[in-house]
């Protein structure tokens, strides 16, 4: 496999991940040959592993953790039992000099700059405000506090009162419907919105005002609603009786606040933020993190796997929808500048992000292997337009980087730069395979698997393989898996959406190649989930939506993103008796998917079927039809004798033979 880059001498003498090996040799008489040899022991001895990433990073605790691990089941593993702890107060204690915390830009400019700076004094006092404010309104240890918010500065700081008080938070895009979102955050009975009156995208305005006046009145458990006024001039408070408030006046409710800022010292397993994941069936999985667990997973994801250092100025191109929202203010906790950008990244030809690079001296850039697709499409070349000297590393997660990607970044962005693809999940809230400092970057591969994540492939009868295309399984637990699910006392759905096909191993749904060298290689879904740009949906939301149309009885949706190949979302409908499917329904079905749902999730195809294949207990076939479009014959796609309708299969397997053929003839 083609080498694109080799790290320097001093790259890897400097990185952090030299640092920490140069002290477990020191401290612990631990001495590792190379990065694969740190990697096995970081899953063998985990309890250890995990144990030096705490004393390493010198975590702060009222109560010290008995031990690293006390139990190691999975799920069930209980890390750091004991300890007390606060994960705003690591954020916090960064604030040493004149460094921005926080550089924001927007195309929301009417009423506010295009690029703001926020410094860490100034981000303590806000905090702090704001803190003060939710504290004096009864919000405290346990609450869930819910944000209908933009990638803002709002948003961080938000974010950082809560879990400074030990609140739970949890936060969807306004880009979402209502519909979506309530189905979200109805599950955590929330006490407090946060929420923007609209934003512009691409220079359109987008409203929201009737969107917060639905989700106002959706939640019963509201007790009180802060407005934040981003497209218009002066916040516009929602109907209702409960309390409403702006910004302005939350950030002024509590004047004496920054002097008594505290940090409610939480245990370890504490939950921090419920983020969501959709399964096939029902609605949305709202998985809860630990406060201990992200803080620790993030500090190690972070500092070793993308070397990220104070200086740096870090920045991926994200929503708060999104987990790499969570995963991007993880960069606080290093003490780097963390750059929030909120806008279209189509703008001005496809440069707003690169010249947003070149003005901010961004060190790290983090995208979508979707957004990497765009630009080599526009056919741009960021080397010739924009300075980029400053850039060191380029990230890229979502969905798998193609070869083709993987050129364009050496060829038509900067040639000695460091390219990290990254693959990982909302489940996780990080990445399980990515970049190393110490390792070459090989065409179409991740370098390795990360530290502390037992990543394996396994056949289909639960062996692991090498240089073969596999399931994507983790065999030892790891401090941010989920502690649970909302609403699933006895973990029954966390169960069945994790360790249902491997008791006690954790299959998360890729498919997934371990080269000999210790390279990874992902190949998209395993399972039926819709993976959009990175942002995942289950595909019960998408036929909640569509199905509910006059016109449609019913419906299937596929993605066929797969390594290598362009996205490709197809929708298949069933209409109702003498209704034909023209330039206007569809129109009605991609306006009702993108208005309700997502702009990311609405098909690029919307094709009509006599009816949807079923297996004999009534369930869409969904996993068997994706096979069958990736090209799978039938026998190896589906088992006959479980289908209610075998004789719907005849459309995929013609449809498929017609993909293979436009594939062919376009020469991929």
């Amino acid at each position: 496999m083609t080498v694109l880059w080799q790290p320097s001498d001093e790259l890897q003498r400097h990185s952090n991940l030299r640092h920490y090996m140069d002290w477990l040799a020191l401290h612990k008489s631990l001495a590792f040959d190379d990065y694969d040899a740190l990697w096995r022991w970081s899953v063998q001895d985990i309890a250890s592993f995990w144990a030096s990433q705490w004393e390493y990073f010198a975590l702060r605790a009222s109560r010290p953790p008995e031990c690293a691990l006390a139990r190691r089941d999975m799920p069930g593993a209980q890390w750091f039992p004991g300890a007390h702890l606060n994960y705003a107060e690591h954020v916090l204690r960064n604030v040493t000099d004149a460094r921005p915390a926080i550089i924001f830009r927007t195309e929301t400019t009417a009423h506010r700059p295009e690029t703001t700076e926020i410094s860490w004094d100034e981000l303590r006092r806000a905090v702090a405000a704001v803190a003060g404010a939710l504290r004096a309104l009864g919000v405290g240890a346990g609450d869930r506090v819910v944000a209908y918010l933009p990638n803002m500065p709002e948003a961080v700081i938000a974010f950082l009162a809560c879990a400074s008080l030990g609140a739970i938070w949890s936060s969807c895009s306004p880009d979402i419907g209502a519909s979506a979102v309530l189905d979200r955050f109805r599950q955590i009975e929330p006490k407090v919105l946060f929420a923007v009156d609209g934003y512009l995208y691409n220079g359109k305005p987008n409203d929201r005002r009737e969107v917060v006046d639905e989700l106002v009145r959706a939640l019963p458990t509201l007790e009180c609603v802060c407005h934040i006024p981003y497209l218009h001039a002066e916040a516009t408070r929602a109907s209702g009786p409960i309390r409403q408030m702006t910004w302005h006046d939350l950030l002024h409710m509590a004047p004496n606040a920054d002097a008594d800022l505290c940090f409610e010292h939480v245990p370890f397993d504490h939950p921090l933020w419920v983020l969501y994941s959709s399964g096939t069936t029902g609605l949305p999985k709202p998985i809860v993190h630990s406060q201990g667990g992200i803080l620790i997973e993030h500090l190690k994801a972070l500092t070793f796997h993308l070397d990220l250092k104070p200086h740096d100025r870090f920045f991926w191109f994200t929503t708060t929808g999104w987990m790499m929202w969570n995963f991007l203010i993880g960069g606080l906790l290093i003490g780097s500048t963390v750059l929030l950008y909120d806008g279209s990244p189509g703008r001005d030809g496809m440069m707003a992000l690169w010249r947003f690079a070149e003005e901010t001296g961004m060190t790290i850039f983090g995208t979508s292997a979707a957004y990497i697709a765009a630009c080599m499409k526009a056919g741009i070349v960021p080397r010739q337009s924009c300075d980029l000297s400053a850039l060191r590393h380029i990230g890229s997660t979502g969905s798998p980087l193609s070869e083709d990607g993987f050129r364009w970044v050496y060829e038509q962005v900067k040639p000695e730069v460091w390219l990290g693809p990254m693959s990982g999940g909302t489940d996780v809230c990080t990445a399980f395979v990515g970049g190393c400092p110490l390792l070459p970057v090989h065409l179409g591969e991740m370098q390795c698997r990360y530290l502390g994540a037992h990543v394996q492939a396994f056949d289909e009868q639960g062996r692991p393989v090498v240089d073969e295309v596999g399931e994507l399984v983790v065999t030892e637990p790891m401090p941010s898996m989920p502690i649970y699910f909302w609403n699933d006392p006895e973990m029954r759905r966390y169960r069945e959406s994790y360790f249902e096909v491997y008791p006690g191993v954790w299959r998360h749904g890729d498919w997934v190649k371990i080269t000999p060298r210790g390279g990874v290689i992902i190949y998209g879904r395993s399972d039926a989930t819709i993976n959009r740009q990175g942002v995942r949906m289950g595909t019960s939301e998408i036929y909640r939506v569509v199905e509910g149309l006059p016109e449609v009885l019913d419906a299937l949706v596929v993605d066929l993103e797969v390594l290598g190949r362009p996205s490709y979302m197809p929708l298949f409908v069933v209409l109702r008796e003498g209704i034909a499917l023209d330039d206007a329904l569809i129109a009605r079905i991609k306006h009702a998917i993108r208005t309700q749902l997502s702009a990311r999730h609405v098909p690029d195809d919307v094709i009509a079927i006599a009816e949807v294949p079923r297996t004999l207990n009534g369930k869409k076939m969904e996993v068997p039809v994706k096979k069958l479009l990736l090209g799978a014959p039938v026998e190896k796609a589906v088992n006959l004798g479980s289908v209610a309708n075998p004789q719907a299969l005849q459309f995929f397997v013609e449809f498929a033979r017609g993909l293979a053929e436009d594939r062919t003839a376009q020469g991929r």
